[in-house]
């Protein structure tokens, strides 16, 4: 059976070489399985037959049984033509229009003989119309096998080639005529009769053909299931073959370094959620075993705090520790934030990014070999070989979807153990996302913000009232508060967008010539785009007009003012790490969404989100929703594969976590994949990873 799934689609009856090669090009299907499991997106009821009198104009599609009284030709125009056959179920009237293609339409349908006419019906002239549509002759129609029709996704030059939905059905019908033999099964019986799953073998069938909506269901929770289950056993199996291998340092000392930092220097009090993450921390740490855990928390949470009292640990117990971070603006950031932390306390923090040259960089490394650098912040210089420790036993990872496996995986060599991790996002990434992006990794949360920070208002205005928004931006400033106004940048059009900033900041010259502006864009030099943020944070400006590159990485607690400029541009995680620029001090902030009045009705939605909610985990569930995993920010750098061809991982939440129970259970039971109950699920699951999908590629 397998071979018959691995065959060439050329020799499939109505492909050959040219349609197999449109095939390939445009949907990636070249084998018999491959169009197996190209599934339809939609199905239609094709199991009754209506009579004319029984319709009306708000159903979708129906089908009528009857004959072709006779034809009419309309002229439209030179060369144009409608042509309109009367058509009866024996009782009463309706029409069948065609506006192209006619002229065939009256060859290939004949007077009197019986056809099945099914399409969507509207009203013309008084009486029942359906135009264009599918007609076939009545004999060859078997209705109570006919059940749902389906429908398959197909571009234009598909469709120009006459490789239509229609097509592929005939397809895709006249391959699962010749597969004979039962479909081999992916999944042991254990699992399948426990959670009453519909055979494989049947489920593909009837994916394709199902006789009613109930069968088509029970078919699609088979098919997300088996897909999402591996999925998970992969990232459980790689997670537990890590733990198993890798032994962690044990830090069972809390000191000095802790508890000075923690009495005497903590610049406020800690959150419960800040505590419990901690305790979290501490208990991984000197657990024995490897810590990889993810840390998510909003912008402003304090999560740098936890991560430095974490590294502290590793101090404690007589061992370095460091941070990297994907960009040189956020590692200089994190150093900043540390000194200031830590001011007062004999530790050495040092900073090694590509701007380190020459005498200070061999000063660094030395003091890394030697260990009198503690802590070390960093880019992905750190993981040059270049780059050694005298005993590195923590590292932090920043916005993890910016490094790939390999590099983090170069970290652990630089240590006889591997270091314990710890990786921090501030995208926060919904509980179905997290198990299949990060499932190796345990997950804490921070989801409280620090005290005395006021939640920011969100308010949506059209660019006709942008008079008013001026005033407001004003009554900020005498207040003496600072602003950031944003003007999008989209990479495909960047040379007109640079110069909406430049047309765009000349004209908030003229319109606030009593303040002071800054601007800032990714075309700068480093150097000069530093001068101009720094002259923002020292408060020497008051407004700085900026393209999306402060989107991480600036903190100004006196800036409380976030106006973004054609907010429609802009995803929803964008616009939420945009709004977290604000908001960072005790002063009321407010983000402001700037839109024309023209938007689509998911551009609505996430405006609408933006101005209900605060909370980053709802932003994200609403994201997913929108946009589907790929598109979110980060998971396509992340190193996950999604190459789910029916599962959805926004909309199957239930199914995705009862994969993951199911894939645990047996990760528990046969930790080193020996068990010859479960060689059935090993050897598919090798099949799989054979067939490209990258799925242990996660941390």
């Amino acid at each position: 059976m397998i071979d018959l799934l691995q065959q060439d689609l050329q020799y499939l009856p109505g492909v050959g070489p040219n349609r197999k090669k449109m095939l390939q090009q445009e949907l990636g299907i070249s084998t018999f399985g491959d169009l197996l499991q190209y599934f339809p997106y939609k199905h239609i009821d094709r199991s009754r037959i209506y009579a004319i009198s029984e319709l009306t104009t708000d159903m979708p599609f129906v089908q009528i049984k009857g004959h072709i009284l006779s034809f009419e030709t309309f002229q439209m125009g030179a060369r144009k033509e409608r042509v309109v056959a009367h058509f009866t179920d024996g009782r009463q009237l309706m029409d069948l229009t065609w506006f192209n293609g006619g002229k065939y339409a009256k060859q290939q349908y004949k007077i009197g003989t019986e056809y099945i006419v099914f399409g969507r019906p509207n009203v013309y002239n008084g009486r029942f119309n359906v135009t264009h549509p599918e007609i076939d002759p009545a004999d060859q129609m078997e209705l109570s096998a006919m059940g749902m029709q389906p429908y398959y996704s197909t571009t234009e030059k598909m469709k120009k080639a006459g490789l239509t939905s229609r097509t592929l059905e005939k397809l895709v019908k006249g391959m699962l005529e010749r597969i004979k033999e039962p479909l081999s099964e992916t999944l042991p019986a254990f699992i399948t009769s426990r959670l009453h799953l519909m055979a494989r073998d049947e489920a593909l069938r009837k994916i394709h053909y199902p006789l009613n909506a109930n069968e088509l269901e029970r078919a699609r929770v088979r098919l997300k299931f088996e897909e999402l289950f591996y999925v998970q056993l992969n990232i459980l199996r790689y997670a537990s073959d890590q733990r198993r291998k890798y032994r962690g340092y044990v830090f069972s000392r809390i000191g000095d370094c802790f508890n000075s930092f923690y009495n005497d220097h903590l610049p406020f009090e800690l959150t419960g959620a800040q505590k419990r993450v901690i305790r979290e921390i501490r208990k991984d740490m000197g657990s024995g075993r490897q810590m990889n855990r993810l840390l998510q928390g909003d912008v402003g949470s304090g999560k740098t705090l936890v991560a430095l009292m974490s590294m502290l640990i590793a101090l404690d117990n007589g061992y370095q520790a460091c941070i990297m971070a994907p960009t040189e603006i956020l590692a200089e950031q994190h150093l900043q934030t540390i000194q200031d932390f830590l001011g007062g306390m004999n530790i050495r923090v040092e900073l090694l990014t590509g701007i380190v040259k020459g005498k200070r960089r061999t000063e660094v490394l030395q003091g890394l070999l030697t260990g009198d650098v503690q802590i070390l912040v960093g880019t992905h210089a750190v993981i040059e070989d270049t780059v050694q420790f005298l005993r590195l036993g923590m590292v932090v990872v920043d916005e993890q979807h910016r490094f790939g496996v390999a590099q983090r995986a170069k970290l652990w060599s630089k240590s006889d153990n591997p270091p314990h991790v710890l990786v921090m996002t501030a995208t926060p990434i919904p509980r179905t996302l997290a198990m299949t992006l990060y499932g190796d990794l345990d997950v804490s949360v921070i989801d409280e913000l620090p005290p005395g920070r006021k939640p920011i208002q969100t308010t949506h205005v059209y660019d006709n009232r942008l008079t008013s928004l001026y005033d407001g931006i004003r009554r900020q400033i005498h207040q003496g508060r600072q602003v950031y106004i944003v003007f999008p940048l989209i990479e495909e059009s960047e040379k007109i967008d640079l110069k909406n900033l430049e047309s765009g900041f000349d004209a908030l010259l003229q319109i606030f010539p009593e303040f002071r502006l800054s601007k800032v864009h990714g075309k700068m030099k480093p150097k000069e785009k530093e001068e101009e943020m720094q002259r923002f944070v020292s408060g020497e400006t008051q407004i700085l007009v900026a393209t999306t590159v402060i989107e991480v990485g600036v903190n100004v607690p006196n800036a409380s003012v976030m106006v973004i400029l054609d907010a429609q541009r802009f995803g929803l995680s964008q616009l939420h790490q945009l709004r977290g620029r604000v908001g960072r001090g005790a002063d009321q902030s407010f983000c402001i969404l700037v839109t024309s009045y023209k938007l689509s009705e998911e551009t609505r939605k996430r405006i609408d989100i933006m101005c209900e909610t605060n909370d980053g985990f709802r932003i994200a569930e609403a994201d997913l929703k929108l946009r589907g995993p790929g598109d979110l920010e980060g998971t396509q750098q992340s190193g996950m594969a999604f190459d789910l061809k029916i599962a959805d991982i926004a909309r199957d939440g239930q199914l995705v976590q009862l994969a993951r129970d199911e894939a645990q259970r047996i990760v528990d039971d046969d930790p080193e994949c020996r068990s010859e109950k479960y060689q059935m699920l090993w050897n598919r699951l090798r099949e799989l990873r054979k067939d490209h999908v990258n799925w242990a590629a996660i941390s």
